[in-house]
């Protein structure tokens, strides 16, 4: 029986290509170690995102392939998640504990973009990331109703406000600091500014992700946040209703000007499913989020269903990741979270903090 080789456990591993990375697992970087004593075989593999739900299929996957190598015996396999800082717009200051930022955004109002963004946060949460929300939606923000949280921030320094905690998600939103019923009646600079405090004034712990979630439209709020706040990558909400999509394609014609990267494309409200008799029905139209991301080249993250839980869960303050975490709308989130994360992945790691500040002095 021939001695097993590393260039046989590299080929094999070769022809497995991940699903969230596009790519196989060695040209990924993913493998970092393989280690061969006799027939046992013990391998390394490091993502570069949140994938608990996926450590068990993946684990299987490689044992199997490797199982399949002639003189090969017991395998086994080590998972870990190392997640970095991504390149963000050049000349933009990093936020203080925070490594990656994702926009959420939307052309129109009434595509479900709060509701996708509080259920990506917490399954992002769920997969093993650290994880925070900001609500910039200054003039009708929803996420205090959302994760359930009626509580006022602190501030132990006088100068930074600590975040919400909920559902292991840090939270930040204007909503905190008003009253529900208040309207909020200011000009687009108050508004801008209001967000840039939010971000920049709120004391983040240690996060690997902040999910911004972003008004609607492609006004003041959007370009700000374009501008000024450092963005890893968004997230473009729409249905399949071409009167959406024509919006929706605004946002991330928006995205490309500004030079942050559209990680891709999330279609709620795809399929209606009754609440009685379970039947399916694509009443705002078929395939539209799929075609837009054809169109300009981006990924498909998922499509997620227009269904009553969805809406009475959040409206209640326990969004459906949390109500139900084993429920297959659960598991389509937790899916668009790793492809999100894992797209993010591939991206240009941020060398910002490694490069030293010239001082120049007079001596």
């Amino acid at each position: 029986m021939a001695d097993v080789t590393q260039a046989q456990i590299e080929a094999a591993l070769k022809e497995m290509i991940d699903p969230y990375m596009n790519k196989d697992l060695i040209s990924a970087k993913a493998i970092k170690n393989i280690a061969i004593d006799g027939n046992k075989v013990s391998i390394d593999v490091e993502l570069g995102f949140p994938a608990k739900g996926y450590h068990e299929t993946l684990t299987t996957n490689i044992k199997d392939k490797v199982s399949a190598i002639d003189g090969v015996g017991e395998v086994s396999v080590t998972i870990n998640t190392k997640i970095i800082s991504h390149a963000v717009q050049q000349g933009v200051k990093p936020i203080e504990g925070v490594k990656n930022i994702i926009a959420v955004a939307s052309g129109k109002g009434g595509v479900g973009k709060s509701t996708t963004s509080v259920n990506l946060a917490l399954a992002l949460a769920a997969e093993g990331a650290r994880v925070g929300i900001l609500d910039a939606d200054i003039y009708g923000p929803s996420q205090p109703r959302m994760l359930g949280v009626s509580a006022k921030p602190e501030s132990e320094d006088g100068k930074s406000l600590k975040p919400i905690t909920s559902y292991n998600l840090q939270a930040m939103s204007i909503g905190f600091l008003i009253d529900e019923e208040t309207p909020m009646i200011w000009r687009g600079p108050m508004v801008t500014q209001a967000l840039e405090q939010l971000l920049r004034d709120t004391a983040w712990d240690d996060l690997d992700y902040m999910v911004i979630d972003l008004p609607p439209g492609t006004g003041d709020i959007q370009l700000t946040l374009a501008q000024k706040v450092p963005v890893a990558g968004a997230v473009i909400v729409t249905t399949p209703q071409d009167i959406a999509l024509m919006d929706a394609r605004k946002a991330l014609k928006m995205f490309e000007k500004v030079e942050v990267p559209v990680l891709g494309i999330v279609e709620n409200m795809s399929t209606h499913i009754c609440s009685k008799c379970g039947h399916e029905e694509h009443i705002f139209g078929e395939g539209g989020g799929t075609r837009m991301a054809d169109d300009y080249d981006v990924d498909f993250l998922g499509a997620l269903p227009l269904d009553i839980r969805i809406r009475e869960e959040t409206d209640g303050g326990k969004p459906t990741v949390v109500a139900e975490p084993d429920s297959p709308i659960s598991q389509t989130y937790r899916e668009i979270a790793r492809r999100t994360t894992a797209k993010l992945a591939l991206k240009k790691k941020d060398f910002a903090a490694k490069f030293p500040n010239i001082v120049i002095q007079n001596s």
